[in-house]
């Protein structure tokens, strides 16, 4: 029998990455996709040459049907899907756009839903599907309302989507990192100091006293991508050092 299959969208950096290096470790052939040609580059030569780095942009359809094209012929199906692929950009309400609104729900819910979509015929019976959502979705963020609207709008369909592949046995459940010391921060736009003042200051605000790290959200999603899960669906765990718990 094959090493178990996991298709890791957004996997070149951050949780992704992270996440990949976990999975391969533990057995699994494994396909990662993203969009940056440095960091296509940099994950190129950060895996092993058995993990497949693909470029798509999470926002195409056309790329998604490459993707889904590309896994089938490297695995015939897969045993995992982890929708991780996201952008976070913070802006106050009056600054922003209809380009800038459409992106980040093209990135964070369109692009997530249809890869789903595109590889469900790929999904093996018992297989699992992460979706990556953030607890800014729920704790709110000053600045962060399409965020976490775009992000919402993926959490509040993974009920119903668990239902619709539950005859299947696919089991499909949502992880929320907490404010995480992954690149997206620097993605952000914000100076180097500024930047560095605000994630002290979320750091002081979390009941651990610290940014999560990559590795403890990774070994979140090989918990739901493994056997030991197999009981769990449509469900939404928060990795994030307490955030959100308390007055």
């Amino acid at each position: 029998m094959p090493a178990p299959a996991a298709l890791i969208t957004g996997g070149t950096t951050g949780i992704g990455r992270a996440t990949a290096d976990l999975l391969h470790e533990r057995g699994y052939r494994v396909m990662v996709t993203g969009q940056n040609p440095a960091t296509l580059a940099e994950a190129r030569d950060h895996f092993p040459g058995d993990v497949a780095v693909i470029r798509a942009d999470a926002r195409s359809l056309p790329d998604t049907d490459r993707v889904a094209a590309e896994a089938k012929e490297r695995f015939g199906s897969l045993d995992v899907l982890f929708l991780n692929a996201g952008i976070s950009r913070p802006a106050p309400l009056d600054k922003v756009d209809e380009a800038f609104f459409d992106e980040v729900f093209a990135t964070n819910a369109k692009g997530q839903f249809f890869t789903l979509q595109k590889t469900l015929p790929l999904l093996a019976d018992h297989a699992s599907v992460i979706v990556t959502i953030g607890v800014g979705v729920t704790l709110g963020i000053p600045g962060g309302s399409v965020t976490a609207g775009s992000r919402g709008a993926l959490l509040s369909m993974v009920p119903s989507l668990a239902l619709e592949l539950a005859p299947r046995r696919i089991r499909v459940n949502a992880v929320s990192p907490g404010a995480t010391d992954t690149p997206i921060w620097a993605k952000s736009g914000m100076p180097a100091e500024m930047l560095a003042t605000v994630t002290a200051s979320m750091a002081e605000r979390i009941p651990f006293g610290r940014l999560g790290l990559a590795s403890e959200v990774a070994e979140t999603v090989a918990f739901l991508a493994s056997p030991a899960a197999a009981y769990i669906t449509g469900q939404h765990l928060a990795v994030a050092g307490g955030s959100g718990l308390g007055a």
